[in-house]
Order: C-alpha cells, then sequence, then structure tokens
C-alpha cells in the first residue's frame, strides 16, 4: 500500500479517505522548489501518508495560466480543507513567496502545520510567522515527523522499505536536507 495524491483522486474518494481519518499533507511551496518538493511529496507518498502537491492539480494550473486569482484561491482553499497537516518547505526562495504566507496564514488553524527547511537554511533566517510551528530541519527529523504520522516506529517502517534510514550512504533526499538534523 502508499499514500496517494488527493488531487489524483477524484473527489469523492478524496472525501471517503478524510472522513476515514485517513492523513494528508498539503505541501507548501514556492512554484521555483516543485522539483524538490516533488521528491519529498513522493517521499510521503511512499510511505503511505497521503500528500496535497499543487503540481497534480489541473484547475489549479488552469486558473493560474488564465489569470484568475479567485479560481487559483478556491483551489488552494480546497486542498488545504481536505488537508489534517501541512508541511511549509523553506528555502532561500519561499522568503520571497507571495503565495506561501497565504497558505500557512489559511491553514494555521485548520491543519497541523510544520516547516521543513532545506540545506542551508539557518533557524535564524526563518520568517517569524514559522518560528511558532514545528520544525522539521533534515531528513532524520523529517523520518521522526512522518513516522509520528503514521503512527508506527521508524524501525518497522525501515524494514518495510516505506522510510529511508537517514544514516544510509545514499537517500533520495540527500540533495536537498541535511541528514543529520
Amino acid at each position: 500500500m502508499s499514500g496517494f495524491n488527493r488531487k489524483q483522486l477524484n473527489e469523492q474518494t478524496a472525501l471517503h479517505r478524510k472522513q476515514l481519518g485517513i492523513k494528508c499533507v498539503f505541501i507548501s511551496h514556492q512554484k521555483a522548489d516543485a522539483q524538490i518538493c516533488k521528491h519529498i511529496a513522493d517521499y510521503l507518498i511512499k510511505a503511505d501518508i497521503d500528500v496535497y502537491f499543487d503540481e497534480y492539480d489541473k484547475d489549479l494550473k488552469y486558473y493560474y495560466q488564465n489569470n484568475n486569482p479567485r479560481g487559483v484561491v478556491n483551489s488552494i482553499k480546497k486542498g488545504i480543507q481536505q488537508s489534517s497537516h501541512m508541511l511549509c518547505v523553506i528555502s532561500p526562495n519561499t522568503l520571497y513567496s507571495k503565495w506561501v504566507p497565504w497558505e500557512v496564514g489559511y491553514g494555521y488553524d485548520i491543519t497541523q502545520l510544520s516547516a521543513l527547511t532545506l540545506k542551508g537554511i539557518k533557524e535564524e533566517n526563518l520568517p517569524d510567522y514559522l518560528k511558532t510551528v514545528t520544525l522539521i530541519r533534515g531528513t532524520k527529523t523529517l523520518n521522526d515527523y512522518i513516522s509520528n504520522l503514521a503512527g508506527e516506529y521508524k524501525e518497522k517502517m525501515f524494514s518495510s522499505k516505506r522510510l529511508i534510514n537517514e544514516s544510509t550512504s545514499v537517500h533520495p533526499l540527500d540533495n536537498y536536507l541535511d541528514w543529520n538534523l
């Protein structure tokens, strides 16, 4: 079994998974970091965690390409409303994002919010609005986060290959996250 990108499911199935209490992580990111975030989303999905990752949201792309801000906002709101958690991916690009602060503000009270820092981002450089949330600094703490979300011991998830140990010589997120944080 594996998780799903909720936007790739039909609305009835996505709603049913939410009603069953299956957790879903909304991945908030700056568009310039989409490729990195795809790797993070895939890692979560492999660990049996559902995600909402906007790169698969055809409606959102349509509204964005047609300069329809109301449609963009409604698509993002719908993605956040379908999610139980939000993971805000922080890079140098995020500091200049127009949408990430809005997503965080909208999701602050309706999701469990965490921030994931990419390599080179220092804690003291975080925007103030993210200094109040759970901070995930690297692969080790991401594995802890996923284990908590799944309600399973990391060791069990390592043995079933749903998670990859952060001390493994080649980890799929090594290029983006510090392994020992």
